[in-house]
């Protein structure tokens, strides 16, 4: 098999090996990247048919900017505010696993099927959040995974702030998919 396929796999089925692999392997960035561009193609598709093409731009555009923003809310979360002794981390370890952390979004393209996007989304949103959970606990050598649910929990709530006063300023985009 794909190495790059099997890392994918192995992401979705939240193997913690997997999360360490890819925080020790700088070569994994583009992976990692790519990862992020295939799920937010994923969403773009399955949610075509409410946000058209526009929604399909603005998914992808908003993915690669919402995992930059999440990575780095989630490595001053963790690393500052609430690091354990063995905590050791930088802002790329976080952007490659949590990059992986996006393999479970690939099911999202199912959503185009009449009916049925309001139910991938929901599943892939509850999956992919599992999987930066496990990614998180890995990056920042966590031993609670509560701890690393805690720095994700605050890290949601500040980015969804942030989104909240950038849409307050600008406006926000008037055929955008669920992300």
């Amino acid at each position: 098999m794909n190495p790059f396929v099997d890392r994918m796999i192995r992401a979705a089925k939240l193997q913690p090996a997997l999360y360490r692999e890819v925080e020790a392997d700088r070569n994994a960035m583009g992976q990692a990247i790519a990862v992020v561009l295939l799920a937010s193609v994923a969403a773009g598709i399955g949610a075509v048919a409410q946000g058209g093409m526009s929604g399909f731009v603005f998914g992808i555009v908003g993915a690669l900017v919402g995992w930059a923003l999440w990575a780095y809310l989630t490595y001053v979360i963790g690393t500052k505010l609430l690091p354990q002794p063995q905590t050791q981390a930088d802002y790329g370890q976080l952007l490659r696993t949590i990059g992986f952390s996006s393999a479970p979004g690939l099911v999202r393209v199912l959503g185009i099927i009449p009916g049925l996007a309001g139910i991938v989304f929901f599943i892939a949103g509850v999956w992919m959040l599992a999987a930066m959970v496990v990614a998180v606990r890995e990056a920042l050598d966590y031993s609670s995974t509560l701890r690393a649910v805690g720095v994700c929990l605050i890290g949601w709530v500040v980015q969804a702030l942030v989104l909240f006063l950038v849409f307050a300023m600008f406006g926000a985009p008037q055929q955008a998919p669920a992300l």
